[in-house]
């Protein structure tokens, strides 16, 4: 019989992640700082509408591009945070998680053999949805001495005659970079100049801690060539509720709405009322968790400091991304020595790219004392290497 199985998928390997996370499953007491996932429960309000859309028998279909109320609430949302002016009937549509988002945005774009440049470190999904659409992908390695933010120069470098789009997400996952107005300013010069799209992705916008976080489509002669990408589950705890949107161009917007059509149909509808209650009435809880980040973040690189492990201050997300190449050892030997000898679970910097080799993703969205008992466990580790 022959082989049915797509060839560019055997090519994809799994989620380095994901194999941590096996191994973990075998050890008992392990602690796992590695899922990036809000440790808190979705705010009562916004599950208490998400019930009562049930009890009104609210289980039919939406729209394709997802109900009126909440793509109204989008706009004014991306309005009032970032300055930005989308109309809800041509520039919204709410997906299933952010994730969905990025493929459609991906097939809704790529020609065979169009370039796609990637930064990285990077959220592990970008490489193969781009490889998986027939796009040809160029990766930025981004720098620890930059603190992994993305400069003029690196752009330009990687672009060709057959660039298309380049994809970035700032709040950073894993390193919890950032990208100041200034930056942006700089790289948006050149994205014009070469007559790129960029898709944007914004998930971790409202997890910043020291400025307010800038969209790069909120500056000129960007917004006709930005897909924002974001959603619920980083900024109020809804992860599985699996609720995302993407905003654009209209005429990039209606073809991913038609991807979304044939593939998926709508988002879960007790989900998108459960987002508008979350836009309407949700600001007091994101302020609430940010400050609790921040309270962790600050206590992380504060032990990381103690312990002598170099790691720069990541303005954004839920995660730091300490240097651990003074040890002599890999990020993946790192990282399974630490969980079989400490049983911590932390993820190999490299599993979100090449540059990402000689680091490691530690998520403080966990509590206090399951931090102050993991870094325990690490620092006795660390005094074992020395």
């Amino acid at each position: 019989m022959r082989d049915f199985v797509n060839k560019e998928i055997k090519k994809i390997k799994p989620s380095g992640i994901r194999k941590f996370f096996d191994i973990a499953k075998e050890i008992e007491g392990a602690i796992s700082l590695g899922v990036g996932e809000p440790d808190f429960d979705t705010p009562w309000h916004i599950r208490e509408e998400g019930i009562y859309s049930l009890e009104r028998g609210k289980t039919y279909y939406t729209s394709n591009a997802g109900l009126k109320d909440l793509r109204i609430e989008i706009c004014n949302f991306m309005n009032r945070k970032y300055n930005i002016s989308y109309e809800w009937n041509k520039n919204i549509l709410v997906t299933v998680g952010g994730s969905e988002a990025i493929d459609m945005a991906l097939r809704a774009m790529i020609d065979p053999g169009d370039e796609v440049i990637i930064t990285t470190p990077c959220y592990v999904s970008y490489e193969p949805c781009a490889t998986l659409a027939g796009g040809v992908v160029k990766t930025i390695p981004l720098k620890n001495e930059n603190e992994f933010r993305l400069t003029k120069a690196e752009l330009e470098k990687a672009i060709t005659p057959k660039s298309k789009i380049l994809i970035m997400c700032f709040p950073n996952n894993p390193t919890g970079a950032i990208m100041e107005k200034h930056d942006l300013e700089e790289i948006k010069d050149v994205i014009i100049k070469h007559d790129l799209v960029v898709i944007s992705d914004e998930i971790y916008s409202e997890l910043t801690y020291d400025k307010n976080h800038i969209s790069i489509a909120s500056l000129p002669g960007m917004k006709e060539r930005t897909i924002v990408i974001n959603g619920f589950s980083k900024t109020y705890s809804m992860t599985g509720w699996r609720l995302g949107f993407a905003c654009g161009p209209e005429e990039i917007i209606k073809e991913m709405t038609k991807i979304h059509q044939f593939s998926i149909m709508c988002a879960p509808t007790n989900s998108q009322y459960a987002g508008i209650e979350a836009l309407k009435n949700g600001d007091d809880d994101i302020i609430y968790m940010r400050d609790a980040y921040n309270e962790r973040r600050r206590f992380v690189l504060k032990r990381l400091e103690e312990m002598g492990i170099p790691c720069f201050e990541p303005k954004g997300a839920f995660y730091v991304f300490p240097d651990i190449r003074g040890f002599g050892l890999s990020s993946e030997e790192f990282c399974l020595r630490l969980l079989k000898e400490e049983k911590v679970v932390v993820v190999p910097g490299n599993a979100f790219g090449e540059s990402g080799e000689g680091f490691i993703r530690i998520s403080y969205a966990y509590s206090i004392d399951d931090l102050k008992n993991a870094l325990a466990r690490v620092e006795n580790f660390i005094k074992k290497l020395k």
